[in-house]
């Protein structure tokens, strides 16, 4: 049986518990919150939840103040395609946010919630700080993805996300467009080996020489893939101007709608 954390000495019978049992500071940066989160799980790698077909998700503990009865719940949050799932975990009653955050985690724990650490000793990054850094970016949903589609929808325009253009082809397009036939692809400047801000790695450089130039190769395979099948292809880096993106995909659909029968590839 989980233990009831302890009380602290105000009961909260006669009036809500302090803000610092439950806010965050405000005005405080996303890496400042991350940090805080950090500490309280004991670390970045016990943050993980395990979403399955082994795709990994950050998690953060939210504190939420219920007015009415004066108590502290504590929830599990991650991003999973575009939703944020959260699971209860529980009241907590401690003083300060910091020891209501990691009673959270360990609630989150408790209940099998969470991921065990990765311990691979083969692992390429050199360090669980490291392999932290690099899970955190992740393969779907991200924020030039999430700008693009915003400006999109904005504009009128509908769409399906993360979805195969060609059913019988694994290849997954951020956005698509399937009436249009036009494949949308959103390409992170160090996955996809960016011309302009690629930067070779310092360590583990031929692994990763090899690793980029096998994601430009599958890129330019896709690329000719879906063409091939009747579709625009366009593909833009996430340092580019979002809304000058979001004007060439809205011209190429309209394009493709006026002549369905044209192919192109848009670099």
């Amino acid at each position: 049986m989980t233990p009831t954390p302890a009380r602290s000495d105000q009961r909260w019978a006669d009036k809500p518990p302090d803000p610092r049992a439950w806010k965050g500071r405000q005005g405080r940066s996303r890496r400042a919150a991350s940090a805080e989160q950090d500490r309280a799980a004991g670390g970045a790698e016990r943050r993980w939840v395990d979403l399955g077909d082994g795709r990994r998700a950050r998690a953060s503990v939210e504190l939420k103040l219920l007015p009415r009865t004066r108590r502290i719940r504590a929830y599990l949050r991650w991003s999973d395609s575009g939703r944020s799932p959260a699971r209860y975990l529980g009241e907590v009653e401690y003083a300060t946010r910091a020891k209501n955050l990691a009673e959270g985690w360990r609630l989150a724990w408790g209940r099998g919630l969470l991921a065990a650490p990765d311990t691979n000793a083969t692992s390429w990054a050199k360090s669980p700080a490291v392999r932290a850094v690099m899970r955190g970016n992740k393969a779907r949903d991200t924020a030039p993805e999430r700008r693009l589609r915003s400006l999109l929808h904005r504009a009128g325009m509908r769409y399906r996300v993360n979805t195969r253009p060609l059913p019988g082809v694994r290849r997954t397009a951020d956005v698509v467009f399937p009436a249009a036939r036009v494949a949308v692809f959103v390409d992170g400047c160090f996955w996809h080996g960016c011309p302009d801000h690629y930067r070779p790695a310092r360590v583990n450089g031929q692994f990763w020489r090899e690793k980029i130039e096998r994601n430009r190769a599958r890129d330019r395979e896709t690329d000719r893939l879906i063409a091939d099948a009747g579709w625009r292809v366009i593909r833009v880096w996430e340092h580019e101007d979002t809304q000058l993106a979001a004007e060439r995909v809205a011209q190429a659909v309209l394009a493709m709608r006026s002549s369905p029968a044209t192919s192109t590839i848009d670099p």
